[in-house]
């Protein structure tokens, strides 16, 4: 019996590490998306102004890369921004449900689908961007500190809610078999991998989403249909980092609040118990 406790301990020394790096390394799918329609719209941007190679145009990745990738993946990026945005102002979700309690199989196949079709489209997105040579942080324009901490609140934000309700179900599933409780050392691991990822990368690149359709607007030059979906994905994500500001600043408001109204009850009980 010892040994068999003494086993199953060994086995949760071992899988915890793993689950760890598993989910960190799947929900950093979805800042990758944001980096990788960056780089889509900088790549489309430089074809259009004819100042691009026009060379890596015959591979298939590059093909891949720039025509067939980007719908879906505005598709699926948006539709989890979407669902963030409500899950903010609302408290509930229209499409996907929080991993709070037990995940039904079809809602459960559903994430599986999210999760293999984001994968596969980030894979050879990325893939084609390097094969290509993209880099979306060559345009030189810079927004302010402010608009940037909002922009990595809504990322911060959307982040979560699909680790929550696609990436934990499924690696739940997938480990374990039964939906775990969220510790405070994944959402610290989560910071950290976010964190890291800004300063190294999407900083730099993410503002392409919304310069390259300012860009072709000053340049009198036809707005696309994917450069118009980038723009209002920046700023959705905005939103949505707004959203939480104001929430954050409700809160606290409303826990000054209370603790003034208690505070002066103490101060009334006690002058009645004088008199």
């Amino acid at each position: 019996m010892g040994y068999e406790n003494w086993q199953h301990k060994s086995m949760q020394l071992l899988i915890e590490p793993f689950y760890i790096l598993t989910t960190n390394l799947l929900t950093l799918l979805l800042p990758l998306s944001f980096m990788l329609l960056a780089r889509l719209s900088c790549a489309q941007y430089l074809l259009t102004i004819a100042t691009y190679p026009s060379e890596p145009s015959s591979s298939f990745l590059f093909s891949v890369f720039l025509y067939t990738n980007p719908a879906l993946l505005y598709v699926l990026v948006s539709t989890l921004s979407i669902a963030t945005l409500v899950h903010g102002l609302t408290g509930k979700l229209t499409l996907l449900s929080e991993s709070t309690g037990p995940v039904y199989q079809p809602r459960l196949y559903m994430a599986w689908i999210f999760l293999c079709t984001l994968q596969v489209c980030v894979g050879l997105g990325i893939e084609g961007s390097i094969a290509s040579g993209v880099d979306s942080s060559s345009f030189g324009i810079r927004r302010s500190l402010f608009s940037r901490l909002i922009f990595f609140l809504g990322l911060h934000d959307t982040m979560l809610l699909w680790f929550r309700s696609v990436v934990k179900p499924v690696v739940d599933d997938t480990i374990f078999e039964v939906p775990r409780k969220e510790r405070w050392v994944e959402r610290v691991a989560m910071a950290l991998s976010i964190g890291s990822l800004w300063w190294w990368k999407l900083r730099d690149e993410i503002e392409s989403l919304v310069v390259v359709a300012e860009a072709k607007k000053e340049l009198l030059m036809d707005v696309g249909v994917a450069d118009f979906v980038g723009w209002w994905l920046y700023y959705l994500t905005v939103t949505i980092g707004m959203v939480r500001i104001v929430k954050s600043l409700l809160w606290l408001g409303m826990v000054l609040l209370c603790q003034r109204v208690r505070t002066n009850s103490v101060n009334s009980c006690e002058n009645d118990d004088k008199v």
